[in-house]
């Protein structure tokens, strides 16, 4: 069978740098059962299949792509599904913890990252391939420029480390931004003792006007409260110098 054609719809840009892919996967801490995401021609598949203390399963959305992987990779027949990821109901495939690991497609690498919390129970750790100015912003700290509300919502939950940036020539097509590969561990939090709703509310509204006040932007928050609270902190502050548990702090003075 020919190579898979790359398809711009689908984000697609194919690692090609062995070097590169036998890092990701020895950046991956987790043994037992692994899910890899968009494996397309199988770069990282075929490491991953190495390990005896893997379970591997891939979820692949190309037709073309999961056709290459069948006649490559034969022993995946069992453990491939052809299906979008992000609408998968993963408590199915995986009734107990399970890793994440990919190439993520940079168009939709917020939305894979927002599903992974909704399964941060099952999910001790990521380790993933994405933008580099994403990867930045996902592991930016309090006072950064580039700390925002993917930095804050993921924190919540996991501690991130920035590994290593990928130039573009590792990549057929090259793409036209540098990518990075970082990896999520889940923190000890239990919960967030606050309305997680509102958390995640107050977040957005804040940083989508991240050059006001943290009193100006909230202000269609605080117009719905039946009683305004005695004290709400961090009114005068702007929502980049906020940690996770200052905003936290904020959500439960609400």
């Amino acid at each position: 069978m020919q190579a898979v054609r790359p398809k711009k719809a689908l984000g697609q840009h194919f690692l090609t740098d062995q070097s590169v892919a036998q890092a990701i996967v020895a950046s991956l801490q987790s043994r037992g059962p692994v899910l890899e995401v968009g494996p397309g021609t199988g770069v990282l598949t075929q490491y991953l299949l190495r390990d005896p203390e893997i379970a591997l399963k891939v979820v692949e959305l190309d037709g073309e792509s999961v056709r290459y992987l069948l006649e490559h990779y034969p022993a995946l027949a069992p453990n491939l599904y052809e299906a979008d990821f992000l609408k998968l109901d993963l408590h199915k495939l995986f009734p107990e913890r399970f890793a994440v690991i990919g190439n993520f497609p940079y168009n939709i690498s917020s939305q894979i990252f927002f599903k992974i919390l909704d399964y941060r129970e099952q999910v001790p750790e990521v380790v993933c391939m994405i933008q580099k100015e994403v990867a930045e912003r996902m592991a930016a700290g309090p006072g950064s420029k580039t700390y925002g509300i993917l930095s804050v919502l993921m924190q919540a939950w996991y501690d991130i480390e920035y590994l290593f940036t990928v130039g573009e020539g590792a990549f057929l097509p090259p793409p036209k931004v540098k990518s990075a590969v970082i990896r999520l561990t889940r923190n000890e939090r239990g919960a967030l003792g606050c309305d997680e709703e509102l958390f995640k509310r107050v977040v957005k509204t804040t940083f989508n006007q991240r050059r006001k006040t943290i009193r100006n932007s909230l202000k269609p928050i605080l117009a719905t409260l039946p009683k305004l609270p005695a004290y709400i902190p961090y009114l005068d502050a702007r929502p980049e110098q906020l940690s996770v548990e200052e905003f936290v702090e904020l959500t439960l003075a609400l």
